[in-house]
């Protein structure tokens, strides 16, 4: 275990974590886990009921002292899924805080109530970095959800290249709101600080207060967030001075899990100074490229390998392309030491995953000259072959968002006589009574991009509908 978090093998009384209302020091913090590691001897893997609370922080340190794999559960997950999940990872343990109702489908687990407290515990044994850390279940767009044998050697090089990349170190003091059953929440921003002798500010639940007290008054130096949390903060930043300061204030800015739109970008640098840092990453790959802090501000783009990391796109033939001239799309594969291990259960899938050494990420991009990496969407989904040209949706879509009339934005492809795929644009317009006209998108489009490149067909909604972490699903658009 101190091979992953030092600040654990030598606990102090510096603060660990706070969520909600609860707070443990480092000494609190091995005393609280390493009492429930020795209720986990013996069990092959353990589910952990992941609200985002001081509890699941406990649960799942508590997991990694013992040496038992976690499977972090989203309790929003519906009643098929949760089953899946269960039926496939086959925890012998849940556990969970002591308030937490729990559905039926855990019922035949037995259940472990994670305390804040607990004695002085023996120093965990080694473990084998190669040994499983966790679970993470995939979203399951395309099939049942798969799992994702995440190592200990994967979270230690995916959190010591972003402290590389981010001058990450004990002094900072993160703060976020993000869910705890995903990587981005939890490995990030729960494991990553612990590992940097660091602290973790968990708001509980996003709020434009909660962000603007813990980076202002209460010193925090980070922010983790998703694009919606930082729209929601650019919303706010004209009517508030406080939040203004504290944004300014902060060290470092980071947005990830989907691409946040330039708009948004533009407004938060225009108001505080201050540019938001994006990264990109999978649950399968951990973190692999990042804009690094300090450089010149480009919206639009995930930045550069991060240390130890490989990338390259791949076209559809198999041929690896060279052109760094930002246009030429392909296929982004990695390969480093940050690669989970494998699907549980499914080596089919991973054989699929992979070409040679090189993980197929299914999500496409450009190169820009200096090597950046700049996403254009996922494969399935956002890959659009419209007039003989290969269209990204997600630069389609920053298009969108940057005319005055539109809150939001997806654009998807669909058959076309003509063109093969006409692009469609799916948008939530600012005022619902007066859209803007769909000759006008379109020519807003192809003047900031290109002709073809223009919608053909543009659909309106009230919302549109996205996951847990922002997320848009494309799939559950309404058909035509």
């Amino acid at each position: 275990m101190s091979a992953l978090f030092p600040a654990l093998a030598a606990p102090s009384d510096r603060p660990a974590l706070r969520v909600g209302p609860d707070t443990l020091t480092y000494a609190e913090l091995a005393r609280a886990a390493g009492a429930l590691a020795g209720r986990l001897d013996g069990a092959e893997r353990v589910a952990v009921w992941a609200t985002p609370t001081a509890r699941t922080a406990v649960a799942v340190v508590a997991a990694l002292l013992a040496g038992v794999p976690a499977v972090p559960l989203n309790p929003r997950t519906g009643e098929r899924e949760l089953a899946h999940i269960l039926g496939d990872s086959a925890p012998g343990l849940v556990l969970a805080g002591a308030e937490d109702e729990l559905p039926g489908g855990l019922a035949a687990l037995p259940r472990v109530d994670v305390e804040l407290t607990g004695p002085e515990a023996p120093p965990a044994a080694p473990v084998d970095p190669e040994a499983t850390a966790l679970v993470v279940y995939t979203s399951g767009t395309t099939g049942p959800p798969k799992g994702v044998l995440l190592s200990r050697r994967a979270v230690a090089a995916s959190l010591d290249a972003l402290a590389e990349a981010w001058s990450w170190t004990a002094d900072d003091v993160l703060v976020h709101a993000l869910p705890l059953f995903h990587v981005h929440g939890l490995v990030l921003g729960i494991l990553g600080p612990l590992r940097r002798g660091g602290e973790v500010r968990h708001l509980g639940g996003f709020s434009v207060d909660g962000v603007a007290r813990e980076l202002g008054d209460g010193g925090g130096t980070m922010l983790f967030g998703v694009p919606t949390m930082y729209h929601r903060l650019a919303d706010a930043l004209d009517a508030d001075d406080r939040l203004t300061d504290a944004l300014a204030g902060a060290r470092l800015l980071v947005s990830g899990s989907a691409a946040l739109p330039v708009h948004d970008h533009e407004r938060i640098a225009a108001a505080t100074g201050r540019t938001v840092v994006e990264r990109y990453g999978m649950s399968e790959t951990l973190m692999n490229t990042s804009v690094r802090p300090g450089g010149e501000p480009r919206p639009g783009t995930v930045g550069t390998p991060l240390a130890g990391v490989d990338l390259r796109l791949v076209d559809e033939d198999g041929s690896v392309l060279a052109e760094l001239d930002g246009e030429t799309v392909g296929e982004v594969q990695v390969r480093g030491p940050n690669l989970f291990s494998g699907y549980l259960n499914r080596p089919d899938a991973t054989a699929a995953a992979f070409d040679g050494d090189w993980f197929r990420t299914g999500d496409m991009a450009v190169r820009e000259a200096d090597g950046g990496v700049r996403l254009v969407g996922r494969k399935a989904t956002d890959l659009i072959k419209s007039g003989g040209y290969k269209i990204g949706a997600g630069e389609i879509e920053n298009a969108l968002l940057d005319h005055p009339g539109v809150r939001e934005a997806a654009v998807t492809g669909e058959p076309d006589p003509d063109l093969g795929e006409r692009i469609v644009a799916w948008v939530v317009p600012q005022d619902g009574e007066k859209p803007p006209a769909e000759a006008e998108l379109a020519d807003h489009v192809a003047g900031l991009l290109a002709p073809h490149k223009r919608p053909r067909v543009v659909r309106y909604l009230d919302a549109l509908p996205r996951n847990d972490m922002g997320k848009v699903l494309k799939k559950a658009l309404p058909t035509a």
